[in-house]
C-alpha cells in the first residue's frame, strides 16, 4: 500500500477554535493494493471494539472483519499504552507543570496522541471505507477517545463474569492485578474492571456505545449483528455470519498467532464456550458470588443461577454447536495448520507493561484496568439497555 499526505493551504494566523478545527480535520490518505484511495482523519467514524479480556472482543471484531466495508485486524498492543502513559502525565503535578512550561497545551498533546493512533489504526492492515479497533482496555479511557475522535463509536462488549474470569484462569491470561491462583480476587477484579467500564459507555452515551452481550450475540447472531450494523450505519452484508470463510485471506480476517482467542474464532459461531465455567468454579466462592461481584446483577445475570439459562439459540448455531463438537480433531489440527501452533498450552501472557515515566509513576501500566474515568456518577438513561433477552436481577427488574 502507499501514504499520501494530503495538504492544503490554510491561513497563517487562526484563532484557538479554529487551530483545533484545523487539527482535526487534517487529512490523509491511504492507497490500497484495489489501487483506490482511502482518506483518514480524525472526524471519521472510527469503531472501536472494547471490553474485559475474555468477553467476545476478539469475535467480534472477526465477524465485522467479515464485512467488505471494515477492517479491524489485530490488537495493536500501542494504543492503550500511549493513552496510559497521558494518563500518568496528567496525574503527577510535576509533569503536568513541566508540560506546561515546555509550552505542551492541551490540544497540543491530543492532537499528537490522536494522529499516533490514527496512524496506527489505518497503516496495520489493508485500508477499508470503515476502520476499527479492538485493543479491549482502551475503554477503561473510552470518554477520552471520544475526545480525539468524536465520530467514533464503541462495542462494549458485556459476557458473564463467571465464564470470562473462568477462561482467564484457565487460559492463563495473565492481566495485571488478577491473580490467577484465585477466583475470588480475579471475580472481585472483574467486578472492578466492568464498572470502570461500565461507566465509561455510560458517559460516553447511547449513541456513541453500545453494550453487546457476547450470550446474546452468540445465541442470536443474525439479530445481533443487524443491530450492531445498524447502530455503526454500517449497511447489512451476510458475510458477517460466517466469518470462519474469510480467515486469513486477502481483506478478510487476519488472524494473530499470539492472541489466544485466534484457535476459537477460526470456528463457526458456536455455543461451547457459553457455560464452560459451571461446575469449575470453588463452592465458597458461588455461595458468595452476590456480594463478590454486584456487578453481574447491575448488568442482569443471576448470581445464583448455576447454570444460568442465557436463552434458546437460533436452530442454525445449535446445528454449527454439533458440528464443531463431531469434528473436534479436525478443528485443532486446522487451528495448529492455520497459527502455526506447535504446543498444547494455553499460557497467553495479555500482560504489557508501560515503560517508566517516572518515580511518580513506575508502578503503573497498560493493563492497571481499574483506571477510573473522568466521571462515574451517570444516570442510567444515558445509554441504551441492548440486552432484553437477560433477565435483570438487581431491584426486582425485569
Amino acid at each position: 500500500m502507499f501514504f499520501l499526505k494530503f495538504t492544503e493551504l490554510r491561513p497563517t494566523c487562526l484563532f484557538r477554535d479554529e487551530q483545533v478545527s484545523a487539527m482535526i480535520r487534517d487529512e490523509k490518505f491511504v492507497v490500497g493494493n484495489d489501487k483506490k484511495v482511502y482518506p483518514y482523519n480524525r472526524a471519521m467514524p472510527l469503531i472501536f471494539i472494547g471490553g474485559v479480556p475474555r468477553s467476545g472482543t476478539t469475535l467480534m471484531r472477526a465477524m465485522l472483519d467479515a464485512h467488505p466495508d471494515v477492517r479491524c485486524g489485530q490488537e495493536t498492543r500501542v494504543i492503550p499504552r500511549i493513552l496510559q502513559l497521558r494518563s500518568h502525565w496528567l496525574k503527577s503535578e510535576k509533569e503536568s507543570v513541566r508540560l506546561q512550561e515546555a509550552g505542551i497545551s492541551k490540544e497540543v498533546m491530543n492532537s499528537a496522541i490522536a494522529q499516533f493512533c490514527l496512524e496506527i489504526i489505518a497503516k496495520h492492515g489493508e485500508p477499508a471505507p470503515r476502520l476499527c479497533n479492538k485493543d479491549p482496555l482502551t475503554l477503561k479511557m473510552g470518554s477520552y477517545v471520544i475526545e480525539l475522535f468524536p465520530n467514533a463509536k464503541f462495542l462494549f462488549m458485556v459476557r458473564d463474569g463467571r465464564a470470562t474470569v473462568h477462561s482467564i484462569i484457565s487460559r492463563k491470561v495473565t492481566i495485571t492485578g488478577f491473580d490467577l491462583s484465585s477466583y475470588r480476587q480475579c471475580m472481585t477484579k472483574w467486578n472492578r474492571a466492568i464498572e470502570v467500564m461500565h461507566d465509561q459507555c455510560k458517559e460516553i452515551g447511547k449513541n456513541q456505545c453500545m453494550m453487546v452481550y457476547y450470550e446474546q450475540l452468540v445465541l442470536h447472531p443474525e439479530e445481533w449483528m443487524r443491530k450492531i450494523l445498524k447502530f455503526l450505519d454500517v449497511p447489512w452484508n451476510d458475510s458477517v455470519l460466517h466469518h470462519e470463510e474469510f480467515i486469513n485471506k486477502p481483506n478478510g480476517v487476519s488472524l494473530s498467532k499470539v492472541e489466544r482467542s485466534s484457535d476459537q474464532v477460526i470456528k463457526p459461531v458456536n455455543l461451547e464456550a457459553l457455560s464452560k465455567w459451571v461446575g469449575q468454579i470453588p463452592s465458597d466462592v458461588v455461595r458468595d458470588m452476590a456480594d463478590i461481584a454486584p456487578m453481574l446483577s447491575v448488568l442482569g445475570y443471576d448470581p445464583y443461577a448455576n447454570p444460568p439459562d442465557y436463552g434458546k439459540p437460533d436452530s442454525w448455531v445449535q446445528d454449527n454447536t454439533f458440528k464443531v463438537k463431531a469434528n473436534r480433531k479436525m478443528w485443532e489440527h486446522k487451528a495448529k495448520q492455520i497459527l502455526n501452533r506447535n504446543d498444547e498450552s494455553d499460557h497467553f501472557d495479555y500482560d504489557t507493561n508501560t515503560p517508566d515515566t517516572g518515580p511518580e509513576q513506575n508502578e503503573n501500566n497498560e493493563n492497571d484496568i481499574e483506571h477510573k474515568g473522568h466521571h462515574n456518577n451517570i444516570p442510567d438513561d444515558n445509554y441504551a439497555d441492548t440486552n432484553p433477552n437477560i433477565k435483570h436481577h438487581n431491584n426486582g427488574k425485569t
